[in-house]
């Protein structure tokens, strides 16, 4: 069974750290989709975009007050990982939206603007139960890729 990752971007701004994550999964060969969708715009296609996805891992852009991946795991069963985006405060108000997310909703953060980081962490998620990502992912990390 292909295992698929899903990148969502609160806003067309968050291109750049969407093609870092977008750059790994190619590398490890997991096949993504990337979509603006924005929760503060229009919560009910985030809504109808994670009840319909096939995706087992989401990764979620966002800036400033960086709802959408908060939004997005309290849809969800399934791992959302969080990528704050610098701001005008270089991204403690997004890492801060993330992390304090209430008990029983988690969402997985990487550091500030670490596309990088949040594909590598959606290919260990997927490694657990896909012994041919596992051995692409060790392979990629051995290698010391950026």
């Amino acid at each position: 069974m292909t295992r698929t990752v899903s990148i969502l971007m609160g806003s067309e701004s968050d291109r750049e750290i969407a093609k870092k994550a977008e750059t790994v999964l190619e590398k490890l060969g997991i096949p993504y989709e990337t979509r603006v969708i924005s929760a503060h715009r229009n919560h009910k296609e985030v809504d109808r975009y994670v009840e319909d996805s096939k995706s087992d891992v989401f990764i979620a852009i966002a800036g400033l007050a960086a709802h959408l991946p908060g939004f997005v795991a309290s849809l969800t069963t399934k791992p959302v990982i969080g990528v704050p985006v610098s701001g005008k405060l270089a991204g403690l108000e997004s890492i801060l939206s993330m992390v304090q997310m209430p008990s029983g909703v988690p969402v997985g953060t990487v550091g500030v603007d670490n596309g990088t980081n949040a594909a590598l962490l959606a290919a260990a998620i997927l490694a657990i139960s896909d012994p041919a990502t596992s051995k692409k992912l060790q392979e990629y990390r051995s290698t010391g890729t950026k």
